[in-house]
């Protein structure tokens, strides 16, 4: 099993790159702003623990960089997790065609982000229009299909 958890991780890493690379990619080829709900959510978790980044309890721009530096980290951390429960989850279930568990790595991915942001109230998917639907898909697939193909290379006996 321990394995299957580093294995995981490191097809999780893998993934991660694979969705930042989509996200960056449809940033550019549309011209469209980076997300804010990672440093939404930051800011969010200060509110509920009383817990200001900067000294001062003002929104200075060392708290800024500090909320989008932690917002990275939450998805670099959601990744690499989705990752091990996807190795949890293969391990058990070895016979299971690839691209179901890619869809199962892709659900897992975004699942990890998008259910804590919406319990903090960051966001509403419900809300979202067809083509915020479209750019969080998206990345998560191809998410998925990195951390499944990766995973395999890893455990290939």
């Amino acid at each position: 099993m321990r394995h299957s958890l580093l294995h995981g991780m490191a097809a999780g890493a893998a993934g991660t790159t694979a969705l930042n690379t989509a996200t960056y990619l449809d940033m550019a080829l549309r011209g469209r702003p980076a997300s804010t709900t990672p440093e939404q959510t930051v800011r969010r978790a200060e509110e509920l623990t009383g817990k200001a980044l900067s000294a001062s309890g003002t929104d200075t721009e060392p708290a800024s960089n500090r909320r989008s530096g932690l917002g990275a980290l939450l998805g670099l951390t959601t990744g690499i997790g989705a990752g091990m429960f996807y190795g949890a989850v293969r391990s058990r279930m070895p016979r299971a065609p690839l691209a179901l568990m890619s869809l199962v790595a892709a659900v897992a991915a975004n699942a990890g982000s998008v259910v804590p942001m919406s319990a903090l109230g960051v966001t509403d998917p419900r809300q979202w229009p067809a083509s915020s639907w479209a750019m969080d898909l998206i990345p998560h697939l191809a998410y998925g299909w990195a951390t499944a193909a990766v995973y395999e290379q890893l455990t290939r006996r």
